[in-house]
């Protein structure tokens, strides 16, 4: 699959993806600055941003989208980025294709299986009747009805553009999120390892990086160390952005 990206600077090569109903868009703003020393490579995963869509979505099929891309665009021994999902697919390459990236950076996300906690989003973006609405603020209107978060809705009204002349769309393939979303979220790693130097950010506020997973990331990611972001939850990198940028840097450059 060809996948949509952006590229920044010139450098180490080091790739962000994000996460589920994200873009590459969200990380613009880090990858401007990360890009005075690296080569910068933000993608769109399948069915979000500009990247196809596809009936078939799960992270061994994104690891391999991202084999392939690292191919296509000759792309040698990279620093991986993934946050949430996009953590789950970095990982996923990193211990079925080790000798493929140099380091890897794992965004609030652990090796395990998590119990799903999409359906409301997923529920309140259904009741956005695309073909009634004009503007971001009329969709916003419908989601404040099941989403309270401003920061939430501002993320996932991000994925709003004009398909047509007076019609509105989401850039990600809501249809299939929802059709596997279960998959998504109970997704087990492969049983392999990831040897080299690895850091797992945790926000400080978030629980998706608990005590009790250290086993499971000492499984797969022997050589790793976590680092801990106070003041910020799952969306670490918007909520501390400096914090964020300061132990990415650091680690980059060991």
């Amino acid at each position: 699959m060809e996948l949509n990206f952006k590229q920044l600077g010139e450098g180490q090569p080091f790739i962000i993806l994000h996460g589920l109903f994200g873009s590459l868009d969200n990380w613009m703003s880090l990858a401007k600055k990360w890009s005075e020393n690296y080569q910068v490579w933000l993608v769109d995963q399948r069915n979000h941003g500009q990247s196809p869509h596809s009936e078939d979505f799960n992270y061994k099929l994104m690891a391999e989208d991202l084999k392939e891309f690292l191919s296509e665009n000759e792309i040698k021994d990279p620093i991986i980025l993934g946050h949430s999902m996009g953590g789950k697919t970095a990982m996923e390459f990193a211990v079925n294709y080790p000798d493929q990236l140099k380091k890897l950076i794992v965004v609030d996300i652990a090796p395990i299986k998590y119990e799903v906690h999409h359906y409301d989003i997923i529920a309140a973006l259904e009741k956005v009747d695309l073909t009634k609405i004009e503007s971001r603020g009329d969709a916003d209107k419908v989601l404040s009805k099941n989403i309270k978060e401003f920061g939430v809705r501002q993320f996932l009204l991000k994925n709003l553009y004009w398909e047509s002349k007076g019609k509105l769309a989401w850039r990600f393939n809501l249809d299939v999120i929802k059709n596997n979303i279960i998959p998504i979220s109970e997704w087990n790693i492969s049983e392999k390892q990831f040897q080299k130097s690895t850091l797992f950010i945790k926000g400080e506020n978030s629980d998706y990086i608990k005590i009790e997973h250290a086993s499971e990331i000492t499984k797969r990611f022997p050589n790793y160390h976590l680092e801990v972001i106070e003041k910020a939850g799952h969306w670490v990198h918007a909520e501390n952005p400096e914090k964020f940028s300061e132990i990415v840097s650091s680690f980059m450059k060991d």
